[in-house]
């Protein structure tokens, strides 16, 4: 089957592509003597995720139960919530450990008193690694090493836990304006976790895995001395954020929207049937902050972007597309594919999406863990 055939908005995934990125990161953590370990938030899929594995990932990370779940349902069985799972989903989660080898973040202590009573009561044993805080202040325990080495000896104590390590998020690298921010943030991030580790054993308190996560500065963690493990996402597609930030080029994307015109009402504005409800309303983010919700390309090939389209705004079904220089050649029936801003939102959005080479679908993809949210 050709694009051509194929009914619009679809999510497409370019074949080449989405292996060459499994490839290239896959490479580069193995380089760096550091595990792979995946998010499969980004692509929600068992298929993909089997391929990251068969290409040497460890295992792979959730962000929630109801995924772990699906890829548990699938045969994974490594997985990592690096995620504050709170302790009302003990059945749930205690029903996982029975299925696979499971670990969880933690970054409060009555929370991991909560775990540990729980784990006690059950004759079980869960891993967990401590979130720490390292720059994006979203979760994670502040870095000071005198109250984050307290934090880590009462957790290594409690019953029924079995303290791993250190984890970390450094999401404040997608605000980058440059490759030597993101150098800086990475080699941060690193000195931090590091530091807290050594003053940590020296205590007695044993790290044994130090696991970081961010698409944006993984190619840099890859190279930093005492770190385990990484944990990118976004790389298996890429998208137009990832392009802004500089951390991946436009050949690299894989993940693009189809979409028809279906309405000219001005010669220069015009209406494309991907809205909201499949092209995420996530604004872009980078050195130069890319303007609207998505980058137009005109030839099915998605080589160039016509930078005089800008995509200025969605409703639930309509992209309204501004000429900025006065006027379009597309019509109505007219097909171009969409780089969105953020792959993540997009693959939550639609049931399936379709492999392709070239112009030519491959298979398609079941997204089984599409709105596995809690």
């Amino acid at each position: 089957m050709q694009l051509s055939e194929l009914p619009t908005p679809q999510v497409l995934i370019d074949r080449k592509r989405l292996v060459a990125n499994i490839g290239r990161m896959q490479r580069a953590a193995t380089d760096g003597g550091i595990a792979l370990r995946p998010h499969t938030k980004t692509h929600k899929s068992p298929l993909i995720a089997r391929w990251q594995l068969d290409h040497g990932a460890q295992g792979i990370c959730c962000a929630k139960l109801g995924e772990a779940e699906v890829f548990a349902d699938a045969g994974c069985s490594d997985i990592r919530l690096p995620y504050p799972i709170n302790p009302s989903n003990a059945t749930r989660l205690a029903a996982l450990m029975d299925r696979v080898h499971l670990s969880i973040a933690i970054d409060h202590l009555r929370v991991a008193e909560t775990w540990s009573q729980f784990m006690v009561e059950h004759g079980k044993q869960l891993d967990v690694l401590v979130k720490v805080d390292v720059g994006f202040h979203r979760c994670g325990i502040d870095p000071d090493l005198q109250t984050a080495v307290k934090f880590l000896q009462h957790t290594a104590s409690l019953q029924g836990l079995r303290l791993r390590g250190l984890l970390s998020h450094a999401g404040h690298s997608y605000n980058a304006k440059s490759d030597d921010e993101r150098v800086a943030i990475a080699r941060d991030e690193a000195t931090t976790l590091r530091n807290l580790a050594n003053e940590s054993r020296r205590v007695g308190v044993a790290i044994d895995e130090i696991s970081v996560g961010s698409t944006a500065t993984a190619l840099f963690s890859a190279s930093e001395t005492g770190l385990t493990e990484l944990r990118p996402g976004n790389y298996v597609y890429y998208d137009r954020s990832q392009v802004a930030i500089g951390s991946a080029t436009l050949k690299d994307c894989a993940l693009s929207v189809l979409a028809t015109v279906v309405s000219k009402p001005a010669e220069d504005r015009l209406v494309l049937d991907c809205g909201s409800k499949i092209l995420t309303s996530d604004t872009g983010r980078g050195k130069v902050e890319p303007k609207g919700y998505g980058a137009v390309f005109t030839k099915l090939e998605t080589t160039t972007p016509d930078d005089t389209l800008f995509i200025d705004r969605l409703s639930e079904e309509h992209a309204v597309v501004m000429a900025q220089n006065g006027s379009s050649r597309l019509e109505p029936g007219d097909r171009v594919r969409i780089l969105p801003n953020h792959s993540c939102v997009v693959s939550n959005l639609v049931d399936t999406v379709y492999l392709v080479d070239d112009l030519t679908i491959v298979q398609s993809i079941p997204i089984t863990a599409r709105g596995k949210v809690t």
